[in-house]
């Protein structure tokens, strides 16, 4: 017997080594840094994301080269397979983080949404345009014009991290409070927009911009959703149904699993990103009599306590703090740094207050939303990849993404801690206690 063509050779033993030790590091400092995020107040998020620093060039690779090189080597092999378990990983978290999203608040509050929308994503986007125009010569590639350089920096000033945020009002245990379903539902189109408008200013950086397809990219929007509302909609219900009346959870997990990564991957190929199609699978899987939430509970656990941490901190392997030496590159990294924080905080606070919401939950509002994550970490390695970001623009990037992550779950449980839950509110709880597994009337949601 003849075959058309040669086997595809397998991982060899060394590579399969290495990514299992990756793996177990990666979530083993993970679990320990946010546990210890959590003692002083922090949620783990804020420790996961920490993991990739330490272990990455800035911290293990200066002190240890030779470890580091041979831990993390920088070869495509080795980062192509722990980027592909993050990215199984990212898409079940936001899968998931679409389950708690409650429609029917962000239908009677569209207005607030709408507002907090324009002002988080304008204002920080003119302001990264703004200083896209001001920066010295030496801060984008020689080949790069300006104006796509500004365009390409205002977008990933404008960016929230939908997978970073979703996690972060987890560890709070803010998912079911009307402030953590505003910032998610924000964060959600904020990013699509983002997304979107990325993908018009990448045309531009190669040079195959035609204004035609702005046209196309919107119908394809407006086309997935409809046929998410159309046929995915009772597609998923039926789907659930059946998984739900099998003697074990494990249809009802694989189920849900598999219209995640389905609706990801029909989103990656409509150019709309993945993680957004993972969003819309999970609230269709959410919606009330569709799923039953103690049958996703182990779902929800692998996700949150295994494959979140590996993913964050896998995110964090790509910072490179040393670029920070340059006094120049320093100190526009600082202006920088200050324009993100105070455009997207000030554009959603506004948001907020126009939208006739009270002083604190605008505060609230506008700290969630400040967490830029690995939405724009993915950005910065967009901009790299297509010659618009040096390294030096690409590492003050990073740093404005992890740092608003790391400084928005104190300055939003500073917030909360004035905003008092009412009676729906704690209906919402008592849901996403069963999501959780928990036991029904538990106080607590457990970590």
């Amino acid at each position: 017997m003849t075959y058309l063509a040669a086997p595809v050779p397998p991982l060899s033993a060394d590579q399969l080594l290495l990514l299992f030790l990756q793996l177990g590091v990666l979530l083993l400092l993970a679990f320990g840094l946010g546990r210890l995020a959590q003692r002083f107040g922090m949620p783990a998020v804020a420790g996961e994301l920490l993991t990739g620093v330490l272990l990455g060039p800035s911290v293990l690779g200066s002190a240890f080269p030779a470890v580091g090189g041979w831990l993390f080597p920088a070869d495509a092999a080795h980062v192509h397979l722990i980027d592909a378990v993050s990215q199984f990983a990212v898409v079940l978290l936001v899968g998931v983080a679409g389950l708690h999203l409650d429609l029917a608040i962000v239908r009677r509050r569209r207005g607030v949404v709408a507002t907090v929308t324009t002002g988080g994503l304008l204002l920080p986007m003119a302001l990264g345009i703004a200083a896209g125009y001001l920066v010295p010569r030496v801060l984008f590639p020689a080949e790069t014009h300006r104006t796509t350089f500004a365009l390409f920096l205002g977008v990933a000033m404008a960016v929230s991290a939908v997978p970073v945020i979703a996690k972060t009002l987890t560890d709070m245990r803010l998912m079911h409070r009307d402030v953590g379903q505003l910032i998610l539902a924000t964060a959600t189109i904020d990013d699509a927009m983002a997304w979107f408008l990325l993908s018009v200013i990448s045309s531009l950086a190669v040079h195959t911009f035609v204004p035609g397809q702005v046209v196309v990219s919107i119908l394809w929007l407006i086309g997935f959703l409809a046929a998410a509302a159309l046929l995915g909609r009772p597609a998923v219900r039926l789907a659930m149904g059946w998984a739900n009346r099998a003697p074990d959870a494990g249809p009802a997990n694989v189920v849900a699993v598999v219209a995640i990564l389905l609706s990801a991957a029909t989103a990656q190929a409509l150019a709309l990103e993945a993680i957004f199609g993972a969003l819309v699978a999970g609230v269709l899987i959410g919606l009330p009599g569709v799923a039953d939430p103690a049958r996703l509970a182990p779902l929800r656990t692998v996700v949150l306590t295994v494959l979140a941490p590996i993913f964050l901190a896998g995110a964090g392997l790509r910072v490179d703090l040393r670029a920070l030496a340059d006094p120049v590159v320093l100190l526009w990294g600082v202006v920088i740094l200050a324009l993100a924080i105070v455009g997207k905080f000030t554009g959603a606070y506004l948001g907020a207050r126009l939208g006739r919401r009270p002083h604190w939950e605008g505060i609230a509002i506008g700290a969630g939303l400040n967490a830029r994550g690995v939405v724009e970490i993915i950005i910065a390695m967009i901009g790299l990849r297509l010659g618009v970001l040096n390294t030096a623009t690409y590492t003050i990037v990073v740093l404005v993404a992890v740092l608003t992550s790391v400084m928005a779950p104190p300055l939003l449980r500073r917030a909360m801690a004035r905003l008092e839950q009412n009676a729906e509110e704690s209906l919402r709880e008592s849901r996403h206690l069963e999501w959780a597994g928990a036991v029904r009337g538990s106080s607590t949601e457990p970590r």
